[in-house]
């Protein structure tokens, strides 16, 4: 499938062009052709211009790479090295220039797009105007201007104003000179960058994203500033000293060095004069800023206060702090002189020794925690532990412990504990703090020193000044030296911290730990330690290198420790910090002297005595000796040359403390980034050292190693780098590196012989790099790069000895120390090796005298280390390159000889590590592999290098690298695909790292080598890659091969390496692709006049060769589109997402601004249209994301023509074929488009029209189609659709931060994450569209703040108005250029039609006013060129076209009203221009108007009406005209349509008053009696609206009105026997049709032209009209009239035989008549009212009364409350009164102001004889026309009164149409009144009861409640005015007027049937009750009875008069008086 892919040509009509070229003979799609060799066609095709932004195109700029020496960034004010008088180093880095503007650089960032947005013109949209609260007048009466009262009409039209006239509009100009015209309108003022429109693709960081490393710089954890503001006691007697420190109680370590201050008073100070030299500054500090790297629950603060020894031990000396209270100071002043003057002589005496006094603690956590839970800087009080620090509580360890942003606190420490003599070690002072953490601590118990100690706590500021560091080098900023400074205080971090060294730190810290003299014989009690550190063994050799406490000196000689009084086995906490010299030799050692001070002043006793020697030699085998030592104490002082060895060794004559054993504990710890303190490091750098001092044999350790087996020793000691510590190969990575490099470049000779150690440091380097990368795999960025070698190779690595400003070759100094110096900052001590004896003052070779070894070292660095390179590389120093991952490299030759036993033997760094990986194997390749990025970025850095230095960078490309380089980087890179592509399925992470790095490698060496050689390069994988597609089609391969493509074209001049400038010259081979079209030059080339300008814009072979990495890009955006590719669906995204972002960073590219370049750059993407062409189909579709203004269906059934298919259907040639695949999302099918419309934009013109007269019609009628979808895509969605998406976005964003977070923090990589869920996505992407519309279910109520802004909004509306403005006029453009095109083919109809199709479609969207302009010029110039296209072939466009028109005349804005009004002008102009007439827009008009009435909601008259008012104008200035029938038809038609706009104004009026909606609806109908068209338009209107509020019955009525209508025109148009006959065929379905009938005079004939066009007046639309009237009838229920109207159906489907229609109709008959059967008894129809409207508030509608017809159980008290609301809402509800009774309404009695309404229930009224014909419910419910209720009164005007004063009125109401009709209230036209007398009433009430006596005795089933009830009512005794009283009143005597006899008789024969049915009753309910109502029975009985007896007399008595004989045939009228009332 691979090959050919199932790729047919008849599928789009089969022109050449469009296909894929798989024939043979041509390069299928999937592999790569030959690349043109890039460096040869330059030179064969020298450029034709000069100079230029186009000369710019054809080569990269010669300063396309420089080299650039950074100076490395120091944060001190002086340097840190050994001594003074090194310069500040510097790092060579190279840097491309125009790297950033590739796309890896160019990202489109929300900043930048902001930047290109800013000055953008606000686009004036209508759908964001407010409506004018002016323009919605108040509502008027319905007719104060009666239809057909022009008068009026024509007076509002007359005075209201018109729009400005356009100029010139009436001119007639040549049409070239429009097109001409209106090209340079549209042409001007347009935004240059479409992309800077377009919101950014919402993608993860892009791949191509290179990010630049950090600069190398020292570590530093959380800061924490800590002041100590003030320490104050209750007594104040002596100098106190403090020192701070850090503890860790979990790790049980101390994490900070000492702090040492004190806040002692001048006066107090005082008091220690004689011992104190004058105070440095650093000494004086009070603020120091601690450094934690590991934030922990367990970090204490620890104070510790000595004060100067005295007599005592600590408990005494105590004892005043805590006895003496400060208030009672005055009671106690003897005493405490006294204590202050022993005080003073213990300090004049003893003054140089201190005694622990005190301690404390602060839980740090608690602090940073509590004050970041208070509002401001926080005050806490710190009682005793345990005690919660202001109350709060203690904090889970879970917690987070940030010290970065909690706020300041101010602590006042109120307890401090006695220290006790015998715990003062670091393990009671862990059990302490433990002990403090728990609630009853144990020291609560103790007595605690109350004291008052402030201190500050906060986050250390970002840059505090006056800071020193832990060597007391200033930091910058440093304004004055005279401040009181703040320390930073040096970390001790609990655990690794793996960091490269970057500055010079060399400290010893000195920790003695206890002292056993419990043995020693002699008085030892008071002890204390003196320590010192010495270079030699006099006394005079102690250096002043020993880092003061407080108030002294920076440097000391000496430091004692504090004493513990009468204690023979002291323990100490003592540290004494020392800085290391930087050459250490085997004579300098620390000397311990142990003191016994004797307190008490004696006589001739010295105030110490010495009781006790021992030392350490710093050095050991050229090591330094740290650790914990247990060292025996000599009683005597040392020997001479004692400092060589250790005391361990048992001197001769010595005598030693406890027999030589071990007394003395101490610890010695360094800080050093000279020492290693790694014995694998240090032999490495040993041996690496003594090669380049050539000094042998070398002593390491123990052993002596000779130059013959020197090469083992070293090959081992490389390996052996492997088993070092991490940390130390991590601290000295960048020495080790650069050692390594400098193996590889310049073998060494050992023995004469060249040793070559490529090998060995290639593997080392590798697992170096993967050791690193494994457990330090938190520092990687996306691409899995481990962020200490990225900086590594971007700021340290450079080539050794390639230095333009590189001593002379002579200079052998210079260039010894440049290699092994490398930096002073860094240099390890195997650089001391034994130097004693090597370095020794009579080498001839340095330069002065030294006067020791330090001062030699100090000169060497001094001097020799001025600029060299190694020092440069010092460290690290910020390049620009931003992420060019490269840096430099040098070369020279002639001084390598001079070295000993060097010959010059230089390899090229670059060639020898391609040759090492390519010819490595097993552990050793695959560990390369994994860390490949790190190889191919030293690789390039090192080409770079050395291009520059050999200053190649000019030189042609060809010849830069030997071939065997060549060969290398070909089989590395081959191998490499190899790799990819077998092992991706087993080992994705590695693969996708791999193939990113292999990508990024590629991209750089485009920077260097020959172009041709790398886009091989690029086949070689590619061609890989596709074998293996070929046999398995898988998307992830596929993935990757985009991720490589992606990063290579991210080029910076990725432009100039696709030679936009080369004219592709046609295959030699005549190639199957080259179209049929005749040859035409190419329009801008003089050179290949017979170009084929296919080629240009489709992917044939020469196009692909020739502009090869966007033939690539597009050729795999075609294979992956395709829908025949399988499992491509995930990619598509991804493969769009690479076109989207190389065309938007040319966008934006400033190189590429002058639109001539633009076009140029277009140009290599032209086969993207042809491309977005195939896949149309399964682009998203935006036309059903329909949200224009109407809907286009409705507006089309409206205005009566076709509905349009959403896409027209000849755009789509095979329409079946269209949506079988999978569709792309929204957001994917978006960025598609807008590439497309970028390329339209930018593409040269002639090109594209040249093109578009190649296509055939299909393909032509297939690009409209697409800029169709364009118009949709991009459609202005309007500041509401933004305030709708704004919290949709948020919570999108937030989803974002949460996956960011999870990457962030989760071990995988970002960039794995991406991959991984690509590759669980499915073959949609739904919903991941920009425009989530469709999910407005996810609206979440968010807290506001998080919204955007509403200027955040403001700026998006502003955007994506100008976005849609702007893609709206490229696809105009293109329209014009589609138009010119074929304007001269045969074939243009067809397409011209397609052009007018996506005019109107851009103008029934959203659009700003701008474009409306510029299209409406279009239609006016594209009108006026082919009119016979509007008015003969496209008559449903004109429709269309009139419709817009109109629909923009109404617009709000003035500039679109003035351009609609013109074009329609010149539309009716041009249409009675043709004919003489303009009857068809004349229609056309009046149909929009009545449609766009009908359904716009937004649409307001007073704008329309100045624009009929200007085409008005228009009409009167036309002079050409003037004489014909012209003007006065243009009047008539504009008079006729503002009448019809009067009534539709009222009609939005009542928009919510439904009933006179459709009154006026109805009006409107009525009005157009004699236009066919136009009244089944409104006909449907109404329909519509019944729909709507579910009035089935009515809405169906409708259909059947329409109907009717349909089927009179058409009898009139032929006569067909199995037609209906006109209307009187519908006349069973309802009566009211008839007034269908076309009777009246001015019908027009339905064969004129245009009348009865619309799609109903033909048969099948009688059909669908009596169709949807079956099944609306169906939905309300009335099934009977179903049927009737499949009568009339049915006779049409039988003459067109079409059986399978009447199957469907006879199933729904029967389906009807079922319902009918079923729910017998259960349907409901209606309620009906009468509502009588008075009061002149109702205007015309006072004193009309009318039926309503409610919904079926509507309540009286519902439709009262319906309508008094809403005529109350309208007049105010105060205004309105419900009359509640009947009666007839007095118009004398109204307030003449306010609004009344009678409701009364009415029920259908039949006469006797109608009843025959009613039998069913329904018969009883349809063709209703009157109505009865009945009103009580009596003669005196009450309601009610007694039986025989008991008259009732009945009131027959006749209305105007049947029921149910086209309106749901239908006028009364007829009022009846009956009134009957007493007695009628009475026999009326007594026949009612009979027959529900008969009803419930007759009921089946029978229900026996019921019937009690009846019964209840007519036999029980106390029934009130019952059976018995009526007989009484009007049986018990005969009447004396004659007239009443009659009546009597009837009550009489009344009577004796209801006692019959009583009877009858009573026996009934005998059978269904049952034992337990046996006497509830016979009472009925009982009573029955007794009523029986009474009634019998009354029954009996007859009148004689009526049964005489009859002889005279005198028929009695009756006595009713009747009234009749019109």
């Amino acid at each position: 499938a691979a090959e050919v892919r199932k790729q047919i040509a008849g599928q789009y009509g089969g022109s050449p062009q469009l296909l894929k070229n798989l024939n043979v003979g041509a390069v299928p799609l999937t592999e790569a052709v030959e690349p043109v060799d890039f460096e040869e066609y330059l030179i064969t095709h020298p450029p034709i211009i000069e100079s230029g932004p186009l000369r710019d195109l054809i080569d990269f700029p010669p300063d396309d790479i420089e080299v650039v020496y950074t100076p490395r960034e120091c944060r001190t004010v002086g340097q840190a090295v050994p001594e003074e008088g090194l310069t500040l180093t510097f790092c060579s880095a190279y840097f491309n220039r125009y790297h950033k503007l590739g796309t890896g650089f160019n990202p489109n960032t929300l900043d930048r797009q902001k930047e290109r947005q800013k000055g953008l013109p606000k686009q004036v949209f209508e759908a964001d105007e407010m409506p004018d609260d002016d323009l919605k007048r108040r509502s008027m009466s319905i007719d104060d201007t009666p239809r057909g009262s022009w008068a009026c009409s024509i007076f509002d039209l007359k005075n209201s104003v018109p729009d400005a006239v356009l100029p010139h509009l009436l001119d007639r100009a040549p049409n070239e000179e429009i097109d001409r015209h209106n090209e340079e309108h549209r042409k001007s003022h347009r935004h240059r960058e479409l992309f800077a429109l377009h919101p950014a693709l919402d993608e993860e960081e892009p791949i191509e994203r290179h990010c630049v490393p950090d600069v190398p710089k020292e570590h530093f954890g959380q800061r924490l500033l800590v002041k100590c503001l003030s320490l104050k006691f209750e007594i104040e007697i002596e100098p106190i000293f403090a020192c701070l420190a850090l503890y860790d109680v979990k790790e049980k370590r101390k994490i900070s060095e000492n702090f040492f201050f004190d806040l002692n008073s001048e006066q107090t100070k005082g008091m220690l004069r004689p011992h104190i030299q004058t105070a440095a500054i650093s000494t004086l500090a009070r603020s120091a800023i601690f450094s934690i790297t590991y934030p922990s629950q367990d970090v204490f603060l620890v104070i510790q206060l000595e004060k100067v020894l005295q007599q005592g031990d600590i408990g005494e000396c105590a004892e005043p702090y805590m006895v003496f209270k400060e208030s009672d100071a005055a009671k106690n002043k003897e005493k405490l002189d006294k204590l202050r003057s022993q005080s003073e002589q213990f300090c004049t005496r003893l003054g140089r020794y201190r005694m622990p006094f005190a301690w404390t603690a602060i839980h740090l956590m608690n602090i940073v925690n509590s004050a970041g839970s208070l509002e401001r800087d926080t005050e806490l009080e710190m009682g005793l532990p345990g005690e919660n620090p202001g109350g709060i509580s203690k904090v889970g360890l879970n917690e987070s412990c940030s010290l970065t942003s909690f706020r300041p606190a101010t602590l006042t420490v109120t307890n401090f504990f006695k220290q006790e003599g015998d715990r003062l070690s670091d393990e009671d002072l862990y059990k302490f703090l433990a002990d403090m953490r728990r609630p009853s601590s144990v020291l609560r118990r103790l007595r605690p020193i109350t004291a008052q100690l402030k201190i500050d706590i906060s986050p250390a500021p970002e840059n505090p000044h006056y800071c020193l560091t832990p060597d007391l080098q200033q930091v910058k900023p440093y304004p004055d030296s005279r401040v009181r400074p703040t320390r930073e205080i040096l970390e001790f971090p609990p655990r690794d911290v793996y960091v490269p060294n970057t500055t010079y730190r060399n400290l010893l810290y000195v920790n003695p730990h206890s002292l056993n003299f419990a043995n020693r014989q002699g008085s030892a009690r008071n002890i204390t330690v003196k320590v010192q550190f010495m270079n030699g063994e006099d006394p005079n050799n102690a250096m002043p290198v020993i880092f003061g406490k407080s108030s002294c000196g920076d440097y000391t000689r000496e430091a004692y420790t504090a004493v513990v009084y009468h204690t023979r086995s002291p323990d100490f906490h003592d540290e004494v910090k020392m800085k290391l010299p930087a050459s250490l030799t085997d004579h300098h050692h620390v000397l311990f002297t142990f003191y016994h001070v004797s307190c008490q002043q004696k006589q001739n006793t010295p105030l110490e005595t010495p009781v006790g020697y021992t030392w350490i030699p710093m050095l050991q085998n050229g090591r330094l000796r740290t650790g914990s030592f247990c060292l025996p104490v000599s009683l005597e002082k040392p020997p001479q040359s004692y400092s060589v060895l250790s005391p361990d060794v048992p001197l001769p004559g010595m005598k030693w403390v406890d027999n030589h054993r071990g007394v003395f504990n101490v610890e010695v710890t360094s800080v050093s980034t000279v020492h290693t303190q790694d014995q694998y490091l240090d032999k490495f750098f040993a041996l690496v050292h003594a090669l380049d001092e050539h000094m042998f044999p070398v002593r390491i350790g123990d052993v002596r190693i000779m130059e013959n087996n020197l090469e083992a020793e070293l090959k081992s000691s490389i390996a052996a780098l492997n088993s070092s510590q991490l940390e130390p190969i991590v601290r000295f990575l960048h020495l080790l590196l650069d050692k390594l490099v400098v193996l590889v470049v310049r073998p060494p000779v050992i023995a004469g012989q060249i040793v070559n150690l490529g090998q060995a440091s290639f593997e080392v380097m590798a697992s170096i790099v993967n050791r690193l990368h494994k457990y330090l795999d938190t520092s990687q960025d996306m691409h899995g790069r481990n962020s200490l070698l990225s900086s590594y190779i971007y700021y340290v690595f450079r080539l050794p000895n390639m230095d333009p400003n590189f001593p002379s070759p002579g200079d052998k100094d210079h260039w010894l120390h440049q290699v092994t110096l490398s930096g002073a900052a860094s240099r390890p001590a195997s650089l001391n090796l034994n130097r004693s004896r090597s370095l020794s003052n009579s080498n001839p070779d340095i330069s002065g005298t030294p006067t020791s070894p330090d001062d030699e070292v100090r000169s060497i660095i001094g001097s020799k280390v001025r600029d060299t390179p190694q020092t440069r590389r010092g460290l690290h120093y910020a390049m620009e390159r931003c992420g060019n991952r490269m840096s430099s490299h040098t070369e020279s030759t002639s001084f390598l000889q001079t070295l000993t036993g060097r010959l010059p033997t230089k390899k090229l760094f670059h060639e020898e590590l391609a040759l090492q990986w390519v010819v490595s194997s097993g552990s050793v390749r695959e560990g390369a592999l994994q860390q490949a990025w790190f190889f191919f970025e030293l690789m390039v850095k090192s080409i770079i290098h050395h291009l520059y230095f050999t200053d190649r960078l000019e030189s042609p490309r060809k010849n830069r690298f030997p071939e065997r380089f060549m060969d290398d980087i070909t089989a590395l890179v081959s191998t490499i695909a190899g790799d990819i592509v077998s092992r991706f399925q087993k080992d994705l992470e590695l693969v996708e790292r791999l193939n990113t790095s292999l990508a990024f490698f590629l991209n750089d060496l485009l920077s260097v080598m020959d172009r041709g050689f790398v886009f091989s390069l690029i086949k070689t994988y590619w061609k890989q890659v596709s074998t293996k597609l070929y046999m398995l089609q898988n998307p992830t391969l596929e993935s990757l091969r985009l991720d490589l493509l992606r990063i290579v074209c991210s080029h910076e001049h990725y432009v100039t390496l696709n030679l936009p400038c080369s004219l592709l010259t046609p295959p030699a081979s005549p190639s199957p692709s080259v179209s049929s079209a005749t040859s035409q030059s190419s329009g801008f080339s003089t050179h290949a006049q017979d170009q084929k300008i296919a080629n240009m814009f489709e992917l044939s072979v020469p196009f692909r060769e020739q502009h090869y990495l966007a033939g690539l890009v597009l050729s795999e955006l075609s294979v992956i589109l395709d829908p025949e590719a399988e499992g491509m669906f995930g990619l598509h995204k991804k493969v769009v997402s690479v076109v989207h972002n190389l065309l938007s960073s040319h966008d934006s590219d400033p190189r590429y601004a002058d639109p001539e370049v633009k076009a140029r750059v277009a140009m290599l993407y032209l086969p993207l249209i042809g491309i977005v062409m195939e896949t149309l189909p399964q682009l998203h579709d935006f036309t059903e994301d329909g949200n224009s203004m109407i809907s286009q269906t409705v507006a089309m059934a409206i205005a009566g023509t076709s509905a349009p298919i959403s896409r027209p259907s000849s755009f789509l040639l095979n329409p079946q074929a269209s949506r079988q695949h999978g569709t792309f999302s929204a957001e994917s099918s978006r960025s598609l488009l807008i590439c497309l419309l970028w390329v339209l934009k930018n593409a040269d013109e002639c090109v594209l029209q040249k093109w578009f007269s190649d296509l055939s019609v299909s393909q032509l009628n297939r690009l409209l189609d697409m800029l169709y979808l364009c118009v949709s895509c991009f459609e202005y969605k309007g500041k509401k659709a933004f305030e709708r998406m704004n919290s949709l976005t948020f919570k999108k964003s937030k989803d974002m931060k949460v996956k960011l977070e999870e990457a962030i923090l989760g071990s995988i990589g970002a960039r794995q994450e991406m991959v991984r869920r690509s590759r669980g996505q499915g073959p949609r992407e739904y919903g991941a569209g920009w425009r989530p519309f469709w999910r407005v279910s996810d609206h979440l109520s968010l807290p506001v703040s998080c919204d955007r802004t509403r200027a955040e909004l403001e700026h998006e509306a502003l955007i994506d108005g100008n976005l849609a403005t702007e893609a709206n006029l490229i696809i105009l453009d293109t329209l014009e250029i589609i138009v010119q095109t074929v304007s001269v083919t045969e074939s243009k109809e067809s397409i011209l039609g397609g052009v007018l199709k996506v005019l109107l479609h851009s103008m029934a969207c959203n659009q700003s006013a701008l474009y409306l302009q510029h299209c409406f010029a279009t239609q006016r110039a594209l009108v006026s060129k082919f009119p016979e296209l509007l008015f003969e072939e496209e008559t449903e466009q004109c429709a269309d076209l009139c419709l817009r028109l109109l629909r923009n005349c109404s617009s709000s804005i003035g500039t679109i009203r003035a351009h609609a009004s013109a074009s329609l002008y010149l539309l009716m102009r041009q249409n009675f221009e043709i004919g003489n007439n303009f009857a068809r827009v004349k229609m056309q008009v009046t149909m929009s108007l009545s449609s766009l009435v009908g359904t716009s909601q937004n649409f307001n008259e007073e704008f329309l009406r100045r624009s009929l008012k200007t085409i008005l104008t228009y009409g009167e200035e036309d002079l050409e005209l003037r004489e014909t029938t012209f003007p006065d038809q243009v009047q008539d038609l504009v008079f006729n349509l503002h009448m019809i706009l009067s009534d539709t104004v009222k009609m939005k009026e009542h928009q919510e008053d439904p009933e006179m909606l459709i009154d006026l609806m109805y009006r409107i109908a009525k009005g157009y009696q004699t236009s066919p068209d136009l009244r089944l338009t409104w006909l449907q209107n109404m329909a519509g609206k019944h729909s709507e509020r579910t009035n089935h019955a009515e809405a169906a009525q409708c259909l059947v009105h329409s109907a009717a209508l349909v089927a009179e025109y058409l009898s009139m148009l032929e006569d067909r026997k199995y037609l209906p006959v006109g209307c009187v065929t519908f006349q069973n379905i309802s009566s009211n049709v008839l007034e269908e009938s076309a009777v009246s005079d001015d019908v027009v004939s339905p064969d004129e032209e245009g009348i009865c066009s619309g799609k109903y007046f033909t048969e099948a639309g009688l059909v669908g009209l009596l169709d949807q009237a079956a099944s609306s009838f169906s939905m309300a229920g009335m099934y009977e009239a179903v049927n009737e109207v499949y009568k009339v159906l049915i006779p049409i489907h039988e003459a067109s035989r079409d059986a399978k229609k009447l199957a469907t109709i006879h199933g729904k008959l029967q389906e009807a008549f079922g319902k009918i059967v079923h729910q017998d008894g259960k349907r409901m129809f209606g309620t009906y009212f009468r509502v009588g409207l008075y009061g002149s508030k109702f205007g015309d509608l006072d004193e009309q009364e009318f039926v309503y017809k409610e919904p079926a159980i509507t309540k009286l008290a519902e439709i009262s409350h319906r309508l008094e609301g809403f005529y109350g809402e309208r007049y105010g509800e105060d205004q309105v009164e419900v009359i509640k009774d009947s009666n007839p309404v007095d118009k004398c009695k109204q307030d003449p102001n306010k609004a009344y309404v009678q409701i009364t229930y009415v029920e259908p009224y039949f006469d006797t004889y109608e009843m025959k014909d009613r039998i069913t419910y329904f018969d009883k419910n349809y063709n209703l026309r009157r109505f009865v209720y009945c009103t009580p009164f009596t003669l005196d005007g009450r309601a009610h009164g007694d039986l025989h004063d008991q008259f009732k009125r009945k009131t027959i109401l006749t209305t105007s149409h049947a029921f149910p009709y086209i309106k749901t209230r239908i006028n009364i036209i007829h009022k009846e009144e009956i009134i009957s007398m007493p007695i009628e009433v009475a026999i009326e009430d007594m026949q009612k009861k009979t027959g529900e006596l008969a009803f419930a005795t007759h009921q089946d089933p029978s229900d026996a409640k019921m019937l009690q009830m009846v019964l209840q009512g007519s036999v029980g005794t106390t029934v009130n005015q019952g059976p018995l009283e009526v007989a009484q009143v009007f049986l018990s005597e005969i009447p004396s007027d004659p007239k009443l006899y009659r009546h009597h008789n009837k009550l009489r024969l009344c009577f004796k049937d209801f006692t019959k049915r009583c009877e009858d009753a009573l026996r009934k309910n005998k059978s269904l009750i049952g034992p337990d109502q046996k006497e509830y029975q016979r009472e009925l009985e009982r009573n029955y009875h007794r009523l029986k007896e009474a009634l019998q007399p009354l029954i009996c008595r007859k009148i004689p008069q009526l049964y005489k004989p009859v002889l005279q045939v005198n028929s009695h009228s009756r006595m009713s008086l009747r009234k009749l009332e019109l």
